[in-house]
């Protein structure tokens, strides 16, 4: 990834990890091209003019926006999952093309980090974003937002088209959400629990803020299963996964 203010007469120094990269990984020499990102939606065609041990500088000769980007805003609010879980699920919802992603705390939370340690996972889940959009080529980075209360997320909810909560205990199917009527989606935000799901009050607090309670059909997932069918499946009703489905809400 790029910063697109330091390209200095069409011209741009890659160093440090990347670098070494490019080199010893992708084997690429003098006379190459390379595609680059600024993690803003712009890529880049560049020509490799040199490329030695911590430097590769490269020539820019096309740009324009990426077409990876899904044109469905999806905002993820994953409930505190243990570490490994929430590593997992930052690459899975990057490659998904999730939009942003907001860590919660909510009352069947068992991982309950203190404020130094969540400093640090953040600093790791925003370095694994990264590392993950050169996997998948998006031209945009996945924002990692601030740990939210339960009821932030719920505030969080009026800012998006249409607010689902999927929960275990629901019967409620996510192809109910096509039989509705109004405006086009363009902005979902998907909310999903702890290991030990979500209580009846939290649902039912959830539903009277205007949440979509839903499930994810008859099997009881794991937590991080759900969170990646429930991104996926999203994506493929409103987004850029499914035949072009023009999706509804009340």
């Amino acid at each position: 990834m790029i910063d697109p203010y330091e390209i200095v007469n069409e011209q741009y120094v890659i160093s440090g990890a990347d670098a070494r990269h490019v080199r010893t990984v992708l084997r690429m020499k003098p006379g190459d091209r390379i595609g680059l990102f600024d993690g803003n939606g712009m890529e880049y065609d560049a020509c490799i003019l040199e490329a030695v041990p911590g430097l590769v500088r490269v020539k820019i000769v096309g740009r324009g926006m990426t077409g990876r980007e899904s044109p469905l805003t999806v905002t993820v609010a994953q409930a505190l999952l243990k570490d490994k879980k929430m590593d997992a699920l930052v690459r899975q919802l990057t490659e998904l093309g999730a939009t942003r992603w907001h860590p919660f705390t909510s009352s069947r939370s068992v991982a309950r980090p203190d404020a130094a340690r969540l400093s640090n996972r953040r600093q790791r889940w925003e370095k694994i974003a990264r590392e993950s959009i050169k996997q998948c080529r998006r031209g945009r980075l996945m924002d990692i937002g601030s740990v939210l209360s339960f009821d932030d997320v719920l505030e969080l909810g009026s800012r998006s088209d249409l607010s689902l909560v999927f929960w275990e205990d629901e019967s409620k199917p996510i192809h109910s959400l096509l039989t509705r009527k109004g405006k086009t989606v363009t902005s979902v935000l998907i909310m999903l629990g702890p290991e030990g799901g979500f209580s009846a009050e939290e649902i039912d607090k959830a539903t009277r803020k205007g949440f979509v309670s839903l499930s994810l059909g008859p099997r009881i997932l794991r937590a991080e299963t759900a969170t990646v069918a429930a991104c996926a499946l999203i994506q493929y009703v409103f987004g850029d996964l499914g035949p072009g489905v023009a999706g509804c809400a009340s």
